[in-house]
């Protein structure tokens, strides 16, 4: 016999898949294709080669080529055309060990626009940054070399091109990069098959089948009201009674979620009582100082969070993903607090990594705290004029877009301010990690799992300010800061700093300087019979990477810095910096050794 409870929770379970099955009051045609398909999971990239430096260390190389395919979204409508990395959306995934730097070639086939691949949480050198510019034309590849120097994160790599980046991210131009290291693998995390990278996004449809393109969209945002994760709406997942970790990612557009786990899609978002808790583990900047425990947890755009949920209690049964229906100022459709369902079995083939979660993880590297009172500096995010600006400026503005010049491995409070009640920006800070230490005048604090992290994107919420530290390391040169709600990207809502350089900092001694992203030695060329072979790979392209010594010590470089600001007896201002100022359009050599590259 049914009880009230029970009775009602299947009553209200019957009335959401009723709404699911007819996918209603969004602008997409009705999807009734709910928990049908399995959640796909991208390949894993596979080096072609490996070259040996001279110290020992390796560089492994990569290609990618960029080029349209074709994926069946709806059943009943033509496929809908896309454009991705490999030919596939999400990209295939790279796994990474700390040590190992890599040579990713990126080719551009098969795609209409120019592109650009940004690395997005490494600590990458400015001509490999992915500088918004710095295209890629169709026929054209650019080598982008990595660092793989930092703790174990999840990274992801996606397209950054100067007015195109919505449409060719939301097309498909997305991937996962995993970089592990010994801690990492000693952690008692789940590994393995049991460790899935998932990414979330929202997108709308046309009656053909074809995404509705963002370069359509008036200049505000594109919410979507179909759910994807991994590229597919509303999937399953079939997994085993015990612990998994989630690499969660949102690649939407435009829509934040706030994501809760329930056993019946009839437990609202306000039921937390009947939430099942899990654990934060990482963030955008690998593993937090211990796992967080919670009901829900925000992602906004572009940002990462690693969790782990034990299935152990639901052996046999369904566990929903939802998101809750109004987050932030996002426009929310019938379906849109719906995500994935997991089914749960009843036996588990491996018990590995399977243990209690560990108390706390090492501790994080966090800069020396500052005067909140006292920012460096205040940045307003704002819509002026029709445009979306940072303190006024846009990406346009290309003679004042360098808004901030910290020196090289200063440690810097930023206050980031949204005046605005109709909108929420996630704001991305290339380079660094930041500590969110204060959230001010909005409708929440910091998160009890942000406490416990470093981050590269913060969600900047209505009517809110947040503060953000960082130190400014390891490397200097030019590098950007924007709103990734990349309709407001697009319409010139970024600007970039300078990390510029140090008076009496020389180390290592002579270290050639890699500070202009259009350095014309590593720009995007033809690409033409002449180097698409593997042999010209491993016998000119890693030989010349190899010679610049680009990263080389980058942890002793950092040590110094920390170092030099102990010691220094003078006074260093981000107003009056020593390196000869330049935003990213003049061409010149970009380091005093004149370290020679043909590749």
């Amino acid at each position: 016999m049914l009880t009230q409870r029970a009775f009602l929770s299947s009553f209200a379970t019957s009335l959401l898949l009723g709404l699911t099955s007819a996918a209603g009051n969004g602008p997409s045609p009705a999807y009734k294709h709910f928990y049908e398909f399995p959640l796909p999971v991208p390949p894993i990239a596979t080096p072609l080669a490996t070259y040996t430096k001279s110290d020992g260390s390796n560089i492994d190389y990569y290609e990618i080529h960029i080029k349209g395919f074709t994926q069946q979204v709806y059943p009943e409508l033509p496929p809908t055309r896309l454009v991705g990395y490999n030919g596939i959306s999400p990209g295939p995934t790279f796994h990474m060990t700390f040590g190992t730097e890599a040579v990713v070639r990126f080719i551009n086939e098969g795609n209409d626009k120019p592109t650009v691949t940004h690395l997005h949480g490494s600590i990458t050198h400015p001509p490999w940054d992915g500088w918004a510019e710095d295209t890629i034309p169709v026929g054209f590849y650019k080598d982008y070399y990595y660092p793989n120097a930092q703790r174990a994160r999840t990274l992801w790599y996606h397209d950054h091109a100067i007015d195109h980046t919505a449409e060719n991210a939301y097309f498909g131009q997305a991937g996962f990069y995993i970089l592990s290291d010994n801690d990492e693998k000693n952690s008692g995390l789940p590994q393995g098959k049991y460790d899935i990278p998932m990414a979330l996004s929202s997108k709308q449809y046309g009656t053909d089948g074809q995404l509705v393109s963002p370069a359509t969209q008036p200049g505000v945002s594109l919410f979507g009201d179909i759910i994807h994760v991994n590229g597919q709406p509303w999937p399953f997942l079939n997994v085993e009674p015990r612990k998994y970790r989630f690499r969660l990612l949102d690649v939407s557009v435009s829509r934040a979620f706030r994501l809760y786990f329930v056993t019946d899609l009839g437990i609202l978002e306000d039921d937390t009582s009947h939430h099942i808790p899990f654990y934060v583990v990482g963030s955008d900047s690998g593993r937090t100082s211990k796992p967080v425990q919670t009901p829900d947890l925000w992602i906004s755009m572009a940002e990462r969070w690693e969790i782990v949920v034990d299935f152990a209690p639901y052996a046999g049964k369904p566990i929903y993903l939802k998101n809750f229906y109004n987050v932030q100022a996002d426009t929310p459709y019938n379906n849109t607090n719906q995500v994935m369902k997991f089914n749960v079995g009843t036996t588990v083939s491996d018990t590995s990594n399977n243990g209690p979660v560990p108390a706390a993880f090492a501790p994080l590297p966090l800069p020396p705290s500052k005067d909140l009172s006292k920012p460096d500096h205040v940045f307003n995010f704002e819509s002026k004029n029709g445009a979306w600006k940072i303190n006024g400026v846009t990406f346009d503005d290309i003679n004042n877009r360098v808004i901030a010049r910290p020196p090289r491995g200063a440690v810097e409070l930023w206050k980031l301010v949204n005046n605005g009640g109709g909108w929420s920006h996630p704001i991305h800070v290339h380079l660094v990690d930041f500590q969110v230490v204060s959230r001010q005048k909005g409708s929440r604090g910091v998160q009890t799992y942000e406490a416990a992290a470093l981050q590269d994107v913060v969600l900047l919420g209505q009517n809110e300010e947040v503060y953000v530290l960082a130190r400014y390391t390891p490397w200097e040169g030019l590098y950007m800061f924007h709103c990734h709600n990349l309709v407001h990207e697009d319409h010139a809502m970024m600007a970039a700093f300078n990390v510029t350089s140090l008076p009496n900092f020389n180390y290592p001694p002579n270290t050639a300087r890699f500070i202009d992203p259009l350095d014309p030695r590593f720009i995007s060329k033809k690409y033409d019979a002449s180097v698409q072979t593997l042999d010209n790979a491993v016998n000119v392209v890693l030989p010349a990477f190899a010679n610049l010594k680009a990263y080389d010590n980058h942890e002793g470089v950092e040590d110094a810095l920390v170092t030099y600001y102990q010691t220094a007896t003078s006074t260093i201002s981000d107003t009056a910096p020593t390196q000869s100022e330049f935003n990213g359009k003049g061409k010149r050599e970009a380091f005093p050794t004149g370290i020679p590259f043909k590749a």
